[in-house]
């Protein structure tokens, strides 16, 4: 048996069809090779897969031909005893649909074998045995979402080292249609939880030219019921977003809202990181600046939390929750903007109304717009950014809320001197939550995953036109 010396991964001609050459150590007694290692496999560039099961094909006879099956999961395969020639058609939607890979395997080799490549082997010696991990448990309902194409596809153009008509085959692989004919794959979705709201409509936006996304609000999904998380077929996604939360900083401070805080940040998050784990999905999750206690000046995703207050507990707990998922996005915010009521519009309907509002000088941070988040989202998600915490704001120099009143009221027309400054300490009464002093967020990060944020003033700008303001 030729192996190689070392572990190696060498692509093909299809997207995220890797083969792998196994280290076999033998002697007189007979041979030993490490099959499967997540760690050194996935150093070469295998996915985390998370296989559940564990499935072994023996084939007696040389010409046994199997396939071509696509399959609703990641499959490992390798071989015990034997040698086998298999083959592998891309039967997922995209510009890859119909590329061909084949190869002969012994049991020094290995392929891994992404959803919806179709599969197939036909053996060249006698009692070959094939072993394949899988990252989903067989069910009669996933059985209805293979894709199948005959083995004799004249497009495909599998050359076969022992003719079909001399092979032992099953009367169904016979009978597979022809490429012309199969119905690709489809990608697993995204499924964005919280719809509904300020994040959630933006989310709605970004994504109005992707018909994969699925959108839930409250009625539809609530996250921190555990009994709705049995309502869903998690095998079509790939992804969850999680745009719901309780953002009532001052209620939090309340028993009713500490409840409820720490019920949607937190627990609810632990329900979702726990389904992501199940079923190997990316969790999306939105933090707030509000888990820092604003002593630096600048935060860096390296900061640990030091919350001060109810809701900026529960987020931090959230955040802890999120990040024990292995395919995961923390994308941090600070002083958002959506839809609905916040601060830029509120100082507008003042400005307008020619009020002279007092406005807290001594805390410092960026603006983030909800649509620079959800874009900053979709470009993580897309270009499958490394996992882990990413800060995003929007861009541009740092200001107090003062500063900032005073911009809206000058691009509103009105007299900025109207505004003048407060200090923390003085404008929040008794029981409202404290506020970090410094929320600006580094977004060196966020940059290097390709995504430029948006100077905070444009954002501003183009809000108010939409206002009429």
């Amino acid at each position: 048996m030729v192996t190689s010396p070392k572990l190696t991964a060498e692509a093909t001609g299809i997207p995220g069809l890797l083969l792998f050459r196994l280290p076999v150590h033998g002697d007189g007694r007979g041979w030993f090779k490490e099959n499967w290692n997540r760690t050194t496999m996935g150093a070469l560039g295998l996915i985390d897969f998370s296989p559940v099961q564990n499935n072994i094909s023996f084939n007696a006879r040389r010409g046994t031909t199997r396939g071509i099956h696509a399959e609703p999961w990641d499959k490992f395969i390798s071989l015990a005893t034997g040698r086998i020639f298999g083959a592998w058609v891309d039967l997922r939607e995209g510009s890859s649909f119909g590329s061909v890979f084949c190869c002969e395997m012994t049991p020094g080799d290995a392929v891994f074998v992404p959803r919806g490549v179709g599969n197939a082997f036909q053996t060249l010696e006698d009692n070959t045995a094939y072993t394949y991990l899988v990252n989903d448990h067989w069910s009669a309902e996933a059985q209805s979402e293979y894709t199948f194409l005959n083995l004799a596809d004249p497009d495909a153009r599998v050359p076969w080292p022992i003719a079909l008509d001399e092979a032992i085959m099953s009367p169904q692989d016979r009978q597979h249609p022809l490429l012309a004919e199969v119905k690709p794959m489809k990608s697993r979705r995204t499924l964005v939880l919280g719809a509904d709201g300020q994040l959630g409509k933006a989310l709605r936006q970004v994504f109005a030219d992707v018909d994969s996304v699925d959108f839930a609000g409250k009625e539809q999904f609530d996250i921190a019921k555990p009994e709705a998380y049995g309502n869903v077929d998690w095998r079509r996604y790939s992804t969850l977003i999680n745009a719901a939360a309780y953002t009532a900083v001052d209620a939090a401070e309340t028993p009713e809202g500490r409840a409820a805080a720490w019920r949607i940040n937190a627990g609810a998050v632990t329900l979702l990181a726990r389904t992501a784990v199940e079923h190997s999905l990316t969790l999306v999750h939105v933090s707030s600046d509000y888990v820092f206690d604003g002593v630096a000046e600048v935060h860096d995703e390296k900061e640990q939390p030091s919350p001060l207050g109810v809701y900026g507990q529960s987020k931090a707990a959230g955040d802890a929750a999120a990040a024990t998922v292995p395919k995961h996005y923390i994308v941090r915010s600070s002083w958002v903007v959506g839809d609905g009521a916040n601060f830029v519009r509120t100082m507008a309907g003042l400005a307008r109304r020619g009020a002279a509002p007092s406005v807290v000088d001594d805390q410092f941070g960026r603006l983030t717009f909800a649509v620079d988040i959800a874009a900053g989202i979709r470009q993580l998600v897309d270009s499958r950014s490394p996992y882990g915490t990413y800060n995003l704001s929007n861009d541009g120099p740092v200001q107090s809320w003062y500063g900032i009143a005073r911009d809206v009221y000058r691009m509103c027309g009105a007299d900025p001197e109207l505004v003048s400054p407060v200090s923390t300490e003085a404008y929040f009464k008794a029981g409202s939550a404290p506020r970090p002093r410094y929320s600006v967020l580094d977004l060196t990060k966020i940059r290097s995953a390709g995504y430029s944020p948006v100077d905070a003033a444009k954002r501003v700008q183009e809000y108010l036109r939409a206002l009429g303001a």
